[in-house]
């Protein structure tokens, strides 16, 4: 029996669309947080949009009320959550599968006679000593690159993503975070030649999105990657 109760159950409530940065400007947190990204109420909704999976209609129905076919329903029920950010000038996304939350940048403390360029030292999250790792010299891509005008319109504020996978946390650096996107898997695009020949089998292929090329990054392949780094 579904609890109605469960503090999950609630709708989210998007203010960042209303009266944030993406509406009104109304909000009266912005003097103190600048930027919605920053302040703690989008971070407890983005934890939650990436604990939860897509919502959809409740019934198997088009627009229109029409019956969805099986193909339909099969290609709607493969969309997943992950989430998109930048490093250098490339769009990434990350399956949410592979996330435990995005916290705000902080200082790494490097470690003497480190064997890759990869890793950036160890970071305290949350108390704990985490493993600091870095996507553009696993992708291969140019950390020092500049996106173009149009997409640097608002200040770009650096985040500390926060991964597990198989068991092992990392940390890795970016230099934005734009938001939560759902996309299936018929979605995807080849990935241009430039990001295919740098990031490899590490990305799954691109999807458009917010007038976007994103890379999908393939979790499996990224931090098998990382763990030869460390050999």
């Amino acid at each position: 029996m579904r609890d109605d109760h469960r503090p999950d159950a609630a709708p989210l409530d998007d203010c960042w669309n209303r009266i944030g940065v993406r509406g009104d400007n109304s909000c009266e947190r912005l003097v103190q947080y600048v930027r919605c990204l920053n302040c703690p109420v989008f971070e407890q909704a983005a934890a939650r949009m990436l604990d939860r999976p897509a919502q959809h209609t409740s019934s198997a129905s088009g627009a229109q009320g029409a019956p969805l076919t099986q193909a339909a329903q099969a290609s709607t029920a493969r969309r997943d959550g992950s989430l998109v950010f930048r490093v250098g000038a490339e769009w990434l996304a990350l399956p949410a599968t592979a996330l435990r939350y995005v916290g705000e940048a902080r200082p790494i403390h490097s470690l003497p006679h480190r064997r890759s360029q990869a890793v950036l030292g160890v970071v305290n999250v949350r108390g704990v000593l985490t493993l600091a790792a870095s996507l553009a010299e696993l992708l291969h891509i140019d950390a020092s690159a500049q996106i173009a005008a149009s997409e640097g319109a608002r200040i770009a504020t650096p985040r500390l993503l926060v991964t597990e996978w198989d068991g092992e946390m990392t940390a890795f650096p970016v230099d934005d975070v734009e938001g939560v996107a759902y996309f299936g898997a018929d979605e995807r695009l080849p990935a241009p030649a430039t990001l295919a020949h740098a990031a490899g089998r590490n990305v799954r292929g691109v999807f458009l999105w917010r007038g976007r090329s994103v890379g999908v990054l393939e979790p499996d392949a990224l931090f098998g990657a990382l763990t030869r780094s460390l050999r």
